[in-house]
């Protein structure tokens, strides 16, 4: 059995409602705590339900060691070559920013909640009285921290890139042996940017179905396409990276979104999520009008008792009213039984 919903705040997540829109700030801020607090802003406006952020230093997420070992590969379309200890370093959300971040994000009606890292971004979390856990792809194998939070009694909300079914299921079951099914598990291409071409969101049933779990979709592609598309099957929160503005730079600005993009997310992810509806097919309540206007057998000519009926005084027109337009070939040839004037629908009894 599937869950059917996850409180996170004063939301509920659940295939019933609109989908849980986060707006993940990362290392977007440019090591500017006023930017950062402009994000949080500019995500209120867009009507998006949380804001989330990351909890690490340099220090307690990689050591300050310069081998090939802890450098990203040359290859990589953004961060080829850095190091990682430096990379942290300019992407981090400093420690102290986390309360005037949370402060700024509930005035203005947002959830936040971050991913920790390790068990002191857990306690400094904890203290902010965080509403939910994110567990970050690469962390679905540290499965001490997945029990740390999960323990919490908080919502956890895990993404799953890179991670094979075997390793989705054990963060699944390490979080409820905690005694926590408090769970939404997302799909995730864990590639910065990412292909659409690799979301495989049709994956989406079939990770509700192993896990037993909501679903949702941390995306990292351009643009809104694939959230929409996921939103129809079965998505009920949508994970996106945001800027102020792509140009502005910032470690992820490539493959997040601004303001404007954010916003359409919203409208249209209520849009995909209102427009499934129900499994029936027939018309709609709000066809009934259009259905006066189908078209039917009419007389089209004054006619008079005795006359027959010809292509030329009985047509298919709109309205409907008449005989069905497939009647016409069992209709031709008859007489009119009656004066019948023009305009009149077309009955069995006039012949």
């Amino acid at each position: 059995m599937t869950a059917t919903e996850v409180r996170i705040g004063a939301h509920v997540l659940s295939t019933a409602r609109p989908p849980f829109v986060i707006a993940e700030m990362s290392g977007n801020h440019n090591g500017d705590l006023g930017r950062a607090l402009e994000i949080v802003d500019a995500i209120a406006e867009t009507g998006a339900q949380a804001v989330k952020l990351q909890t690490y230093r340099p220090d307690t997420i990689t050591i300050d060691v310069d081998t090939p070992d802890f450098r990203i590969g040359d290859s990589h379309s953004l961060w080829g070559g850095e190091n990682l200890y430096k990379l942290y370093e300019r992407a981090h959300t400093p420690w102290e920013w986390h309360e005037p971040l949370f402060e700024r994000a509930r005035a203005r009606g947002l959830e936040i909640f971050s991913s920790p890292f390790d068990p002191t971004a857990v306690d400094l979390l904890e203290s902010l009285d965080a509403p939910a856990y994110k567990i970050a792809s690469s962390e679905i194998v540290d499965l001490p921290l997945i029990e740390l939070c999960a323990k919490t009694g908080k919502p956890l909300i895990i993404s799953t890139g890179m991670a094979s079914i075997a390793e989705i299921d054990a963060a699944v079951r390490t979080a409820r042996e905690a005694g926590n099914d408090k769970l939404v598990v997302l799909g995730c291409t864990a590639s910065y940017p990412a292909s659409p071409a690799e979301s495989n969101l049709r994956g989406l049933p079939v990770l509700a179905g192993v896990t037993g779990t909501l679903v949702g979709l941390s995306d990292h592609t351009p643009g809104i396409g694939a959230p929409l598309a996921a939103v129809a099957l079965g998505a009920v929160a949508i994970e996106k990276h945001v800027t102020l503005a792509r140009n502005d730079g910032g470690v992820d600005s490539e493959f997040s979104l601004e303001p404007a993009e954010l916003a359409a997310l919203v409208t249209e992810s209520h849009r995909a999520w209102e427009a499934l509806g129900s499994a029936v097919v027939g018309p709609r309540e709000s066809e009934k009008e259009g259905l006066r206007f189908r078209r039917s057998l009419y007389v089209v000519e004054d006619v008079r008792a005795g006359d027959t009926v010809t292509r030329e005084n009985v047509r298919s027109i709109r309205p409907a009213g008449g005989l069905a337009p497939a009647e016409i070939v069992n209709v031709l040839g008859r007489t009119f039984s009656c004066d019948v004037p023009k305009g009149t629908a077309l009955t069995w009894g006039l012949i």
